[in-house]
């Protein structure tokens, strides 16, 4: 019994509640007040039951002591009272924190973004009045610290859910509806988002990284990514891109400045400044990458993307062509 007591600690190593995916981290405004409602909800809820625990032995002991019956009705009035400040409490402050979640930041204008989820991957697009400037991206996130973010969600084929934990909680995004969310990010770190609605059979590898930086850097990013990739010099990367555009890669995939302009894959004009593959399945590598472009279904299996026939020359040569897409 002692050696089962004495590892109960460690089963707090378990619950999640630090890094990249953790919601008690608090790198957004919404998160910072569930945090402080949870440990509001953790308190009162705590005290109701030592509560119904100090009344079970009352009742317990009072049974064989004389008066032991009005100690129990003056500790059951107190109870109801307290149930009821309780209950009123939990109710005022869980509706000042939505009203002011609400408010926080309404002086700036949001930066708006629309996130499509594809079995199993995420569509990023960052809106612009001007269409010169909306950046297309997929399988990640980069955002401004403390400046609000919009989304407007929508899915292309079955329900998933957008969730941020260290950001804010979860948002359904449904076939044919629009929904939207509002964020402010107030922590600069690199974050996990993960779909928290089950999506088929790769749901649990259906992720992105969230990354929260500084205006400045984000502006850096920004400008970087409305740029189209470099004409390849090398052969060998020649190769590659002509391999690339000739086969069924473009019809699936876009790549900016290239004749490549298919939806139903990510957008892979910079993927290799992103750090992982496959929404966050596997780290960016030229391993991982090759390891994923010949056979994507010994990765994912059930992805839609097909296995493409190519020898392996014409393999390294595609790899080589997608490492120079920064």
């Amino acid at each position: 019994m002692r050696s089962l007591l004495a590892l109960l600690p460690l089963t707090v190593l378990l619950t999640g509640c630090s890094g990249v995916q953790a919601m008690s981290e608090g790198a957004g405004f919404g998160s910072q007040l569930f945090n402080q409602l949870m440990l509001l909800f953790l308190v009162v809820t705590g005290i109701s039951y030592a509560l119904v625990l100090v009344f079970l032995t009352v009742a317990v002991v009072g049974r064989r002591n004389e008066g032991g019956e009005a100690r129990l009705k003056t500790l059951l009035i107190a109870w109801v009272g307290f149930i009821l400040i309780g209950l009123i409490l939990l109710t005022l402050v869980s509706f000042m924190s939505d009203r002011r979640e609400a408010r926080e930041g309404a002086d700036q204008t949001p930066l708006k973004v629309t996130i499509s989820a594809n079995q199993w991957w995420w569509g990023v697009e960052y809106q612009n009045d001007d269409p010169t400037q909306i950046v297309h991206t997929a399988n990640e996130l980069h955002l401004p610290v403390g400046r609000p973010v919009q989304f407007k969600l929508n899915a292309s084929d079955v329900i998933h859910s957008l969730w941020i934990p260290a950001l804010a909680g979860k948002q359904d995004l449904i076939p044919g509806r629009d929904n939207d969310v509002r964020i402010v990010p107030t922590r600069i770190g690199r974050y996990r988002a993960q779909c928290a609605e089950f999506c088929g059979l790769q749901h649990a590898h259906m992720a992105f990284d969230v990354t929260v930086e500084s205006p400045k850097a984000f502006a850096a990013w920004y400008a970087a990514q409305l740029k189209p990739p470099p004409e390849p010099t090398d052969p060998g990367v020649k190769g590659g891109q002509d391999f690339f555009m000739t086969h069924a890669c473009a019809n699936c995939h876009t790549i900016a400045g290239t004749p490549a302009g298919g939806r139903t894959g990510p957008d892979l004009t910079h993927i290799a400044s992103r750090s992982t593959i496959a929404a966050g399945t596997l780290p960016m590598s030229r391993g991982n990458l090759m390891g994923w472009i010949a056979n994507p279904q010994g990765v994912k299996p059930g992805v839609r993307m097909p296995a493409v026939g190519m020898t392996p020359d014409e393999l390294h040569a595609v790899a080589s062509y997608l490492e120079t897409l920064k």
